[in-house]
């Protein structure tokens, strides 16, 4: 119920009933309203900048687990491309230098897709860059595991047209010597130990008393068993087939003839000191077409990568050889 209100008439002196005019009313509505309307303008304008609705809320979250995905992706993808690229420089670097063919181009393995057009469908969005790069990334990826996995099909068909080579290859020490204890004389300039001059050293001299079994480093024939080579004394040379050829040397006595066919792994002589040597060893000798290899590229068969590494320090300290 409204309250009622009274005016004081001053010409009738007397209270008159008061009613407020329409106008007036009208005109305070509307004052009320405009008002309301623009604290509700300036509510919501506040609201929508600066406070978050649960569904706003809610799609934070997820955007925020997006992201949080993405970088976890891109971690995962340096991590398949790091694996990736030893895969790539094992088949350049030994699988291909193995079987003897050509390696994968960079150019090749790196190139780029084609058309602008490719990641259209990724502009426009608050994250373009973000998804732009990670798509591309993974496509860059997946061409580089295809062309690996083709590359690794042509080495099977050549691996084998190629097992006689690969067995014919020299691959192991012509002693055994897995925990390293003869410690080697290296391939290249040493002080002679006779003559005391600076003088190329052709192969390896490893130390090992007088007897120790000494084995060919791959299959092949043997093309001189004699001691008629000077310096030498008695040695053995294996023929491998494919420009190979070993020559082992100062052995006490040969357990082989010109002729025989030897695998590798088979004794072939004992460690002696015949020739022009200063104590029991055995030097080995790698030839390719002719030209005298550095053999320690060769013991990949037996050797873990620690010893691996730990004869190539070995071997490159400064010595005199044997012979």
């Amino acid at each position: 119920m409204s309250k009622i209100r009274y005016r004081f008439n001053t010409k009738t002196l007397t209270y008159e009933k008061f009613v407020t005019p329409l106008r007036v009313r009208i005109i305070r509505v509307l004052s009320f309203l405009a008002t309301a309307s623009v604290i509700g303008a300036v509510a919501v304008i506040i609201a929508y900048n600066y406070l978050d609705s649960p569904k706003e809320k809610r799609l934070k979250r997820e955007l925020e687990q997006m992201q949080a995905q993405y970088r976890r992706l891109n971690n995962r993808l340096d991590n398949m491309s790091a694996v990736l690229s030893d895969l790539e420089r094992r088949d350049d670097n030994v699988y291909r230098v193995i079987l003897e063919t050509d390696s994968i181009p960079d150019a090749i393995r790196k190139a780029g897709f084609g058309g602008a057009d490719r990641y259209a469908g990724l502009e426009g969005f608050d994250n373009t860059q973000l998804m732009t790069a990670l798509t591309q990334r993974t496509d860059q990826l997946a061409k580089q595991m295809y062309i690996q996995s083709r590359s690794y099909d042509d080495l099977l068909k050549l691996a084998r047209k190629k097992d006689q080579l690969i067995s014919s290859i020299p691959a192991i020490m012509p002693i055994s010597n897995k925990d390293l204890r003869h410690a080697p004389s290296g391939f290249g300039w040493r002080t002679h130990p006779i003559y005391k001059t600076a003088e190329f050293h052709p192969g390896m001299d490893f130390a090992a008393p007088e007897g120790t079994e000494i084995y060919a480093t791959g299959d092949g024939v043997i093309q001189t068993a004699d001691a008629k080579a000077q310096g030498y004394g008695n040695h053995v040379v294996i023929n491998h087939g494919n420009g190979y050829t070993t020559l082992y040397g100062h052995m006490s006595r040969m357990a082989v003839k010109p002729g025989d066919i030897v695998k590798r792994g088979q004794i072939i002589g004992y460690v002696g000191s015949t020739g022009l040597s200063t104590a029991p060893h055995v030097h080995y000798e790698v030839l390719k077409n002719g030209e005298r290899m550095n053999p320690i590229n060769y013991y990949y068969s037996d050797l873990t990568p620690e010893q691996y590494q730990r004869l190539i320090e070995l071997a490159s300290q400064p010595s005199q050889s044997f012979d």
